[in-house]
């Protein structure tokens, strides 16, 4: 019963999570389709999908998913030259990013909106933005984004020449950027320009030169003119009016370049030319200059009125959009108001069960009552089992340490008799230097009394009675060992018996050639002599084998 509740509950929660992470991916991919579409400037789609991607975000409280729909909307402005629009979705992208993301996606925002004062010339507001960004990237030690705002903020600080200033960001970005060319480069150029400012043109020349092979690239256009400004800058210092021409020129031709830059190249060729006296010609670039900055806004009027189209468009996909919206909240109200009468039917079916298993669970209530009744009767059982082989085992316990006893009593007694026989071995030795020195006196060579009283001592001492009051102690001690060893070696001497009691009492062969009164070497002979006769080989170990006869 609880089971069937475990895996409807568990198959409810499945379906309603399947469903948003559905919606969640798919969201996602209608975002990347509508940044590709901004790429291939196909601005009216991607409008249109990001509004979608917003509304949906909207919806179900995606807070990432939102801030990336709005800050693409900007982006899609800013390349439609409608700078107004974009700084309003920028700050509303900003907005959510202080709210409810982290600082990565506040820096983001905040660099583009400070791009836009700097295109709109705001240079105070983009200054006050890029230093933001800045902040952040230094609070979260991200150095790369640290050299990045810091050009950022040179470049602004060139454009309100602020030179000091300029300098002092550029001594920080340029160690940052290293490792990464087109940034690197970017902060070069600024550089180059704040040498122009600070009028140290051979500095700037050699920057500029070096620079320029290595932006032939598209992508590098804005580089690339750059640089052919500021060598025109530099040759224009020289005096070199003609070649300093020649690359404004260059900068004026170049496949990529904008009409913002081609009005720059016709003031500066204006210049230029006044300064030849050639005005003829001079005029003629000032014309160009009026003539760029009336196409220019023709293109912003164009620009303007294409934008206004696509805002109404907009607001009518925005308005099908919030009718889909509608419907689709419906749709989900219906499928929940379905999903809960299935579950009420479901819940419905399985108190059916419970109480008909209930019953049945009722009627097995006496004969569980017996079966638990002759389990306990058997539990005793087994315990009553258990507790005698406690007991069995607790009189193991006991008869092993009674061994153990025994076998320390043993050894303690061992060790006694060793020490004994260590002592009537020495007092012996004592007794014998004693008598040897008394033979050598003068004196007592001539006492005939003395002479005898020695040698009755002599023989006493070559009596064995004490020792063989000691092996009537070590067989009492050692119970059927002096027995079994000569039934198991009937070939051994009394004298190697004995030497085999004096190694199974684990003496040492110093211990033991003094109690034979032997030197060592001859105690060494005599244990490999009798480890022969009892047919051992040169490795075993004399005590192990004789320990467990």
């Amino acid at each position: 019963m609880s089971g069937i509740k475990t895996i409807f509950c568990w198959t409810f929660l499945f379906v309603l999570s399947f469903l948003n992470a559905q919606t969640v991916e798919e969201c996602d991919k209608i975002l990347v389709e509508a940044v590709q579409e901004m790429n291939r400037k196909n601005h009216a789609r991607s409008l249109e999908l990001l509004t979608e991607v917003k509304s949906m975000a909207e919806t179900n409280n995606w807070n990432k998913q939102l801030f990336l729909a709005i800050n693409n909307i900007g982006a899609n402005y800013y390349l439609m030259l409608d700078y107004g629009e974009a700084l309003d979705n920028y700050l509303e992208a900003y907005k959510i990013a202080l709210k409810d993301l982290d600082a990565k996606h506040e820096m983001i925002v905040l660099n583009n909106i400070a791009i836009l004062y700097s295109k709109d010339a705001k240079n105070d507001k983009a200054e006050e933005y890029f230093l933001k960004a800045y902040e952040i990237a230094k609070d979260n030690n991200d150095s790369l984004k640290i050299g990045l705002y810091a050009t950022n903020l040179a470049t602004v600080a060139n454009a309100k020449e602020e030179i000091q200033k300029a300098e002092s960001y550029i001594k920080i970005a340029l160690p940052l950027l290293k490792d990464t060319p087109p940034i690197l480069a970017q902060a070069q150029i600024t550089n180059a320009q704040n040498l122009v400012l600070k009028k140290k043109f051979p500095e700037a020349k050699e920057i500029a030169l070096e620079l320029l092979p290595n932006l032939k690239t598209s992508e590098l256009s804005e580089h690339r003119i750059s640089v052919l400004m500021i060598l025109a800058k530099v040759y224009e210092s020289e005096k070199n009016i003609p070649l300093a021409i020649d690359y404004i020129k260059r900068a004026g031709t170049d496949p990529n370049v904008s009409l913002e830059n081609k009005i720059d190249v016709f003031d500066r060729l204006t210049e230029l030319y006044r300064k030849r006296n050639e005005n003829s010609t001079a005029f003629a670039y000032k014309d160009s200059v009026i003539f760029a900055k009336d196409s220019l806004n023709q293109i912003k009027n164009g620009k303007l009125f294409e934008n206004s189209r696509i805002k109404f468009e907009l607001q009518n996909y925005q308005k099908e959009l919030s009718e889909s919206q509608e419907k689709l909240i419906s749709e989900r109200r219906l499928f929940y108001f379905i999903l809960g009468g299935i579950l009420i039917f479901i819940v419905l079916i399985l108190w059916a069960i419970w109480n008909y298993s209930s019953r049945l669970k009722q009627k097995k209530i006496i004969a569980e009552s017996n079966q638990k009744i002759a389990e306990l009767e058997l539990e005793n059982q087994k315990n009553d089992k258990i507790l005698l082989e406690q007991q069995l085992n607790e009189k193991e316990v006991l008869t092993l340490l009674e061994q153990e006893k025994f076998k320390n009593e043993i050894e303690s007694k061992n060790r006694q008799l060793a020490s004994k026989a260590l002592s009537i071995s020495t007092r012996n030795e004592l007794i014998e230097d004693i008598m040897e020195a008394l033979s050598k006196e003068s004196e007592i060579r001539g006492n005939e009394r003395l002479k005898r009283r020695i040698f009755e001592l002599r023989n006493h001492l070559k009596k064995d009675s004490e020792w063989d009051e000691f092996f009537t102690h070590f067989e009492e001690t050692n119970h059927g060992f002096l027995s079994s060893l000569r039934e198991k070696h009937p070939e051994l001497t009394s004298n190697d018996v004995r030497f085999l009691s004096y190694i199974y009492m684990n003496l040492s062969t110093k211990e033991i050639s003094s109690l034979l009164n032997i030197t060592v070497e001859a105690c060494r002979k005599r244990k490999e002599r009798i480890t022969k006769k009892m047919n051992l080989s040169e490795e075993t170990d004399l005590y192990k084998y004789i320990s467990i006869i």
